[in-house]
Formats: structure tokens, sequence, C-alpha cells
């Protein structure tokens, strides 16, 4: 139990992974004669169904940001073409987006904790290190904030605390991880849009890649899973959907109208 709250399966899993890569470091030098935690039965993870929001809520919520300060307009549009993790939009330095090919990379991400503040850290998994094409008009938005962000820094002066982050306070400083947040879920409330969080953004991504029949291994590594079967579990409802317009789509392409294949020799 964790402050008296029982454990999540998937915290229970993340532990059991790193208790046991270490039993089984010392099994490999000696020092013990078998890994205990192969014996474990691990629970099952329970997988629910995601809150996403429609292409036409997307659709909205892009017009909307148009007239809303230029950096929450870069990040949400950032995370609506992209999946990428809170942790790892904040993470984002200048060095990690690449002008001419229209790619940006992400490479660690930027964290918070109650007793030390802001820090920054590897990704989640090595596969969560990954590069993904934005489409131009994405990439001359984020000209124009690169531009501002500038702009910034000279009328700070002294004051500019020079990181090579993209999302920065006043001064520089690399932004607090509950900021986009806040301003998301006040934004939600003046435009009368259903707020289900930030990393709804994430899986709405990965909805719309699924429904216009983009293979699961694609769709696993813009996410950056470590393996396929985590993206497989975590929306099997919608791979189950999609797989069902298959069958229709052939249906309909096989149709012959009254037509019936009639058996062999018939």
């Amino acid at each position: 139990m964790l402050n008296g709250d029982p454990l999540s399966p998937k915290t229970i899993r993340h532990y059991h992974s790193f208790i046991s890569e270490v039993f089984t470091y010392g099994e490999r030098m000696g020092v013990v004669s078998e890994n205990p935690c192969e014996k474990v039965i691990l629970p099952k993870i329970h997988y629910t169904e995601k809150q996403i929001y429609t292409s036409d809520d997307i659709q909205r919520i892009l017009v909307l940001l148009e007239t809303e300060p230029l950096q929450f307009r870069v990040f949400f549009t950032l995370m609506i073409y992209s999946g990428f993790r809170r942790g790892e939009m904040l993470g984002l330095e200048w060095k990690d987006v690449d002008f001419e090919n229209n790619i940006i990379s992400i490479r660690r991400t930027s964290n918070y904790l109650k007793q030390i503040g802001t820090y920054t850290d590897t990704t989640k998994t090595k596969r969560s290190q990954r590069t993904l094409k934005f489409p131009e008009q994405i990439m001359e938005i984020l000209k124009l904030y690169k531009e501002e962000q500038d702009n910034q820094a000279l009328q700070c002066g002294d004051k500019w605390i020079d990181n090579d982050r993209l999302f920065v306070k006043w001064n520089g400083e690399a932004m607090y991880n509950g900021i986009p947040y806040s301003w998301f879920k006040r934004f939600c409330g003046r435009n009368n849009i259903p707020f289900h969080g930030i990393h709804s953004f994430r899986h709405t991504f990965a909805s719309l890649l699924v429904n216009q029949g983009v293979d699961i291994v694609t769709v696993s590594g813009a996410l950056g899973h470590s393996v396929v079967s985590t993206t497989s579990n975590i929306y099997c409802h919608m791979l189950d959907e999609a797989r069902a317009k298959v069958t229709e789509a052939i249906t309909a392409a096989l149709d012959f109208g009254d037509k019936k294949i009639k058996p062999k020799g018939a």
C-alpha cells in the first residue's frame, strides 16, 4: 500500500519488474541461487475504455486555439498531432525541432515532485525516444512561437533563464507540469467543451490512427510503447471496431446484388 491506498496492478508490475531484474543480476553473479520473482503470480491489468475527443471536438478545439496565447496554441496543437505525453512535451527543447525536415524528436521528459520541484528525466522507455514528422502548417506556427520566445528573452534581459525549452514561464524557467492541465481545464470551461484531461489527446491520437487504418505496429511506434501488446491491450476496443469496418468494407466491395455464389457443380 502507498499512502494508505492499495497499489494498482500496473504499479505492482512495475515494481515486480525492477525487483526481478535485481534478482536476475544476483543470480548471474552467483549471489542468489534463483529468482523468486519468477514464481510470483501477478495481478491482471484491466484496461478500461478511454475517454477521447471526437474528430468534431478536435476540429473545434483547433479553431478556438487560434485566438488563444501562442504558447498554449502550440502546446495543444502539437499534442493533437503527435500523441506525445505531457512530460515529453514539457521536455522538448529547440534542438529537438528540425525545421528543415519538419520533424520533432522526443529525447527526454520534464517531471515534477513536491520534494525537488521540476526536474529533467529520461523517457519512460527506450522506445519512447522517437521522431515524428509534422505538417508544414504546424512547423510554421512553431516558427512564430520561436520568434515570440526570442523577443521575450530580449525583453527579460539578465532575468531570462536560457535552458532551450520550448515551454517555459515568463523568464525562461521550465514550465511546471500542472500549468497546461489547469489552462486547458479553464479553456474547456470557457468554451463548453467536455474536459477529459490532457492525456485524452494521446488516446484520441491513437483512435484517429486506428480508424484511418494505420497498422498497430506503426501506431505503437508513434506512441512510444515499449511493446506492441501494450498498444493492443489499451486500444483493443478501437481495434475491434476497425476490424469490423474491414469486414463491412469487403462485403460491400463484393456485393453482387441478387447474385449469390453457387456451390461448384450446382
